[in-house]
């Protein structure tokens, strides 16, 4: 004895709410005859542990693709070797376009080529706070005084400047490195009409043909960068 067919649970729905026709055209077309879209397989625990892990990685590079670089560290400085002088290169001859280029700098800086040799009045108040601000890469800077007595009178051209020292190249081509505390420094800036004159050479006035600027390197302990932003105060000067 056979079960009777079940009728499908659509059809019969569908013949409460429409005609016969129309219950089993609706059947036909909108139920029986479309295909029915199945996935594969669900994903696994691993899989779904490595989209998760990918997701990650694609939001980490997309935040340090929008971020700044870092900066170098002391230490990676260091060993990449970026503060090295190879002594090959560390000629006098080498840095006195440098010197030529920081003449040219210190002239703009002081105003020495807008204005008639006359009419050039330096005073702490008008350029005090220019001249801490510059940078003295390439400057020739002469010890004219220092508690170690051996230091007093090198001179060199300046291929370094750092938070606690200077480090100069002398005319016989030797690397110097001179501490900048307890030692008062000197250097000169020529008129542009008279860079390329003697520069300890007098003219009929008795008057010296270049600026003459002491140093006080105690007073000078900043590196170049922070230099330039900061805001220097009038302190008592103690002599050596």
């Amino acid at each position: 004895m056979t079960t009777p067919k079940k009728e499908p649970i659509a059809r019969e729905l569908l013949s409460r709410a429409h005609s016969p026709s129309t219950a089993d055209q609706l059947f036909t077309e909108r139920i029986k005859q479309k295909p029915l879209y199945l996935r594969p397989t669900s994903p696994t625990p691993d899989d779904n542990r490595t989209r998760r892990r990918l997701h990650r990685l694609r939001k980490k590079e997309y935040f340090l693709r929008k971020q700044k670089p870092r900066p170098l560290s002391a230490r990676e400085k260091r060993s990449s070797g970026i503060y090295d002088l190879p002594k090959d290169e560390c000629k006098y001859a080498v840095f006195k376009e440098l010197h030529a280029m920081w003449v040219g700098y210190m002239q703009e800086v002081l105003d020495l080529k807008i204005r008639a040799r006359d009419d050039v009045h330096i005073t702490p108040s008008s350029h005090g706070s220019k001249l801490v601000s510059a940078d003295f890469h390439g400057a020739m800077l002469e010890v004219v005084r220092s508690r170690c007595a051996g230091r007093v009178g090198v001179r060199g051209i300046v291929v370094r400047d750092t938070k606690f020292t200077f480090v100069v190249v002398t005319e016989k081509d030797e690397v110097k490195t001179i501490p900048k505390e307890q030692t008062i420094f000197r250097f000169y800036v020529p008129f542009p009409e008279q860079e390329e004159k003697d520069p300890v050479a007098q003219d009929d006035g008795g008057k010296s043909k270049e600026l003459v600027f002491e140093l006080h390197g105690s007073q000078f302990e900043n590196r170049p960068v922070d230099r330039a932003n900061k805001k220097f105060k009038w302190r008592n000067v103690d002599y050596l």
